[in-house]
């Protein structure tokens, strides 16, 4: 194992880091994601077809988000970025808002924020904890839009990539963690920290789709592998 004790990490997470909060991760090997047809509820012609559909099954897992709390790994990474002497950016595949409630605060969400909602047209957001409804309308315009949930689906541009790509390339330590190495960009992310000579590690539970692009591997659950590893590079830097 290579030791880093300075230098810039970016922490890609993904749904694994949630799990052990209760949150289900992305979908099924069936297909579905929570009983519903990925095209029905994670797609901008779903949502076109069948707006309140599509509102009603982001208000559950709005609520559900509300009723659990950050893990150990959410922790860990926070401790993390308070204590590591240099830049730590955190990017996060997932909706959700445990990374924040653990203490990290600088977080890029590229997938969006189950507790914001946006206007399609200005792409203002605005901070939603409740049910949202298609009736309910933007203050920003001259002619009020439906408010959308803040959440990139499928066909959509991620967010954030500029912001992104700068910190992959300052960074000495790429870390993905909990991701399935399947969904793009984010799964070439490994790439792009190592043409810019990072380290690169992935904790998973199992082996992601772009595991051999790494170069350290730790398996097992998110939090103990990555409460485990945090205590690791913290006490390195300090020899």
């Amino acid at each position: 194992m290579q030791q880093v004790r300075k230098g810039n990490i970016v922490i890609l997470t993904g749904a694994g880091v949630s799990a052990e909060s209760g949150i289900k991760t992305f979908r099924a090997s069936d297909g579905l994601w929570e009983e519903h047809r990925i095209e029905d509820v994670a797609t901008p012609e779903g949502y076109q077809r069948d707006p309140e559909l599509v509102h009603g099954f982001y208000n559950a897992r709005r609520a559900l988000l509300q009723t659990v709390e950050p893990n150990a790994a959410h922790h860990a990474l926070a401790r993390l970025e308070a204590e590591w002497p240099d830049e730590v950016t955190l990017v996060t595949q997932n909706i959700d808002d445990l990374h924040e409630r653990a203490g990290s605060r600088n977080v890029l969400h590229m997938h969006g924020e189950l507790l914001k909602a946006r206007c399609p047209h200005s792409n203002q957001t605005v901070t939603w904890t409740g049910p949202l409804h298609h009736t309910d309308l933007c203050h920003c315009c001259q002619f009020p839009e439906p408010l959308r949930p803040h959440v990139v689906w499928f066909g959509e541009m991620p967010l954030l990539l500029d912001r992104i790509y700068q910190a992959l390339s300052e960074a000495s330590l790429f870390i993905a963690i909990g991701t399935s190495g399947n969904v793009y960009p984010a799964a070439g992310f490994v790439h792009e920290a190592a043409m810019h000579n990072a380290h690169t590690i992935e904790i998973n539970l199992e082996p992601s789709q772009v595991n051999n692009h790494f170069d350290e591997h730790r398996y097992g659950p998110a939090t103990r592998m990555v409460t485990a590893y945090v205590e690791e590079l913290l006490a390195g830097r300090k020899k």
